[in-house]
């Protein structure tokens, strides 16, 4: 089964300093159809505006990863850690039995685009932690490079929850086979450029795919494309 979450479909606010795209429910975006897929909950696709962000809030028993994709996001939280992320840089923010953080743009002069992905943990109330690691273009350059697991193999970071996420940049007419075990789980998610599934279907930035009951499935980029594919239990 392989079903498509069109980009033009998902929640879309403009606060002015945030522009963001909601493939799930979020905030007062509430679709009752798009609760979240298997263990992943949100996936935001946010735009901030120069020296901008959001303050001090708090967070309990989620799994949050941040995906840099342009300019520089700046984050500080109750566990004492503050870094600058950039493009390429993946944050892992484990909330457990509670945390509170802050995240702005970095940057007096330009935006900031990133990608904020939800996952419900496979415990509750663990001790809070964190984990930064950065992914360059060349690691992920026609091929699937794993930037967060379970067992933070292959130096990904590692999350509370039985899942393995990949990052790509594909060439254009470059083509990845992935194979799916049995009661595996995928979710597709396109930051750029458009793809070909199976060297039948089109998908473009910003849609989403999931894809079940399926042994595997092909990407092959029309032109170059990033993308982020969720293996999920």
């Amino acid at each position: 089964m392989i079903y498509i979450r069109k980009s033009e479909d998902r929640g879309h606010v403009n606060h002015g300093w945030l522009d963001t795209y909601h493939s799930f429910s979020f905030g007062d975006y509430h679709d009752p159809e798009f609760m979240g897929f298997r263990h992943l909950r949100v996936i935001n696709q946010d735009r901030i505006d120069k020296s901008m962000g959001f303050g001090t809030h708090p967070h309990n028993n989620m799994e949050i990863i941040t995906y840099v994709t342009e300019g520089a996001l700046e984050h500080k939280d109750s566990m004492g850690n503050g870094s600058v992320m950039r493009s390429g840089d993946v944050q892992r923010m484990s909330a457990g039995s509670g945390v509170t953080h802050s995240e702005f743009n970095h940057s007096k002069e330009e935006a900031a685009s990133l990608l904020q992905i939800w996952i419900m943990p496979d415990k509750k109330n663990i001790k809070p932690s964190y984990e930064q690691k950065n992914f360059t273009d060349s690691d992920k350059l026609n091929n699937l490079k794993l930037i967060a697991s379970n067992d933070g193999s292959n130096e990904s970071v590692t999350v509370n929850q039985d899942i393995k996420l990949f990052a790509s940049i594909l060439e254009a007419d470059k083509e990845i086979n992935y194979n799916i075990d049995k009661d595996r789980n995928l979710w597709l998610q396109v930051i750029s450029g458009d793809l070909l599934l199976n060297n039948e279907i089109d998908i473009k930035s910003g849609d989403g795919v999931a894809i079940s009951d399926l042994d595997g499935i092909s990407f092959k980029a029309k032109n170059k494309s990033e993308f982020l594919l969720f293996d999920l239990a």
